[in-house]
């Protein structure tokens, strides 16, 4: 079992702990404050130590010399450097990854190298969850959007409108919906349970369905699932923080934004910053400001403050007042389930999104990438097939052929930069990038047994 230290019980820090903990790997949190520990020690069956991330001392308490994995996710840059270097000069970690915020730091990569700070993996959740909500306005109609492949192609969450084409049909009528266009629905999700879908499954209205295929097809096929929405021009942003910031640079180009920031030093920051963004000194939840700014004609109203509550609630009043789309970052991964849905169109967990990048470098295997979805029970892979029918238990091998654990779908393989979607006469090649829905992640250690390869090829 891979021995995990992780040096920060912030959100981040602990989020990933909770989710490592449940996939049974040894877990040891490192972090100033007891009160943050002690909450996460009486929960969850991991250890925690008090104290400093950078005092070696302090390491080897926490078993540095024994663990396979640092994650260092304090709020400090430079702590997180300082351990990783400690790490491997001191204690000889195998690998070692650093949040880091700072974009200037970003642009020097020898501060990274063995010689400098000795990061392996360089971890920036705020771009991460800045990349993952442009994928969202760039696509109304999804609750989520998820690329592999280097985009080459697209996991697509959607929820089934009453005028979609699909809505009563079976999924074998997809056929003859999208002549031409291959796709592969890998997951519904039918008021919160999973219905494992086939030719024969109907699709209903208000279901959740998960499908994958080439980027280049997905318009194609999001129009007979949900349907076509009117792509967003006005679009306001609540709160200038390091997300706001990051997502209103991103989106001025092609689309008229306002960030509406409550702190009048910040704001002014901004609007330097952001010369062709509209910056507005003021509160998210002032229904008078709203109506000043015509909230009723925006088109995506994105609540991105660091508080749950400010979030929602101006979220839910700029959707009452005419907003014809909310999205809200929750920080609380439990609100977000109650609140995705309601008035708010599209509840947003960034530990969840976050979390993801970060479990590709403890998975086993070759693994170019993880996504975490529906709050964390479920996961989809990118996987690098090796090896030979001889060494391997799925390269050589039909899909029919395999064995799969029972919710675990082989939904695509991309092979010389085609997307080929698996059926169950296709054959799984050596160097395939193979895409893997997951419903449930007491399953992911089964799928990493499958691409293991026998020492034999060696």
């Amino acid at each position: 079992m891979a021995n995990i230290l992780i040096l920060g019980a912030g959100r981040v820090g602990s989020s990933v702990a909770e989710q490592l903990v449940h996939e049974r790997y040894s877990v040891t949190l490192v972090d100033e404050n007891p009160a943050l520990l002690k909450p996460l020690q009486d929960r969850l069956d991991l250890r925690a130590v008090a104290g400093n991330a950078a005092n070696p001392q302090v390491l080897a308490e926490a078993g540095a010399r024994d663990a396979d994995l640092l994650l260092a996710v304090t709020p400090g840059d430079e702590l997180n450097l300082v351990a990783c270097k400690i790490a491997q000069q001191l204690f000889n970690v195998p690998t070692r990854i650093a949040r880091i915020r700072n974009q200037e730091l970003l642009a020097y990569q020898s501060l990274f190298s063995e010689d400098g700070f000795a990061v392996d993996h360089v971890i920036t959740p705020a771009q991460i969850v800045t990349d993952y909500l442009r994928r969202l306005v760039d696509t109304p109609e999804a609750l989520q959007v998820l690329e592999f492949a280097d985009g080459l192609a697209q996991m697509v969450v959607v929820r089934v409108e009453a005028n979609a084409r699909m809505a009563g049909q079976p999924v074998a009528a997809l056929d003859d919906l999208l002549p031409g266009i291959d796709r592969r629905v890998v997951g519904i999700y039918r008021r919160n349970r999973h219905v494992r879908p086939d030719g024969a499954t109907r699709i209903e209205v208000g279901d959740e369905v998960f499908v994958l295929a080439a980027t280049k097809h997905m318009r194609a096929v999001i129009r007979v699932l949900h349907g076509e929405e009117r792509r967003a021009r006005r679009i306001v942003i609540a709160g200038g923080g390091n997300v706001g910031l990051r997502l209103a640079r991103a989106l001025k180009d092609d689309y008229q934004v306002k960030v509406i920031e409550n702190n009048r030093e910040r704001a002014n920051w901004l609007a330097e910053q952001l010369p062709e963004v509209l910056v507005l000194a003021g509160d998210a939840t002032d229904e008078t400001l709203l109506d000043t700014e015509q909230i009723e004609r925006t088109d995506l109203f994105l609540a991105l403050t660091s508080d749950d509550e400010d979030n929602i609630m101006s979220g839910l009043l700029a959707k009452q007042m005419g907003t014809r789309k909310v999205i809200a970052l929750i920080n609380r991964s439990r609100y977000v389930g109650l609140l995705q849905g309601s008035r708010i169109d599209v509840a947003i967990s960034p530990a969840q999104a976050t979390i993801g990048s970060l479990l590709a470098f403890v998975r086993q295997g070759d693994i170019v990438a993880v996504h975490s979805l529906r709050r964390g029970t479920a996961e989809a892979m990118e996987i690098v097939a090796h090896g030979s029918r001889a060494t391997s238990r799925v390269v050589g091998r039909r899909i029919d052929e395999l064995h799969l654990p029972d919710g675990v779908y082989f939904a695509a393989a991309v092979r010389d930069g085609e997307v080929i979607i698996l059926h169950g006469e296709t054959p799984i090649e050596s160097e395939d990038r193979v895409i893997v829905f997951c419903d449930n992640k007491r399953r992911i250690r089964e799928v990493e047994q499958l691409f293991a390869v026998k020492l034999g090829f060696f």
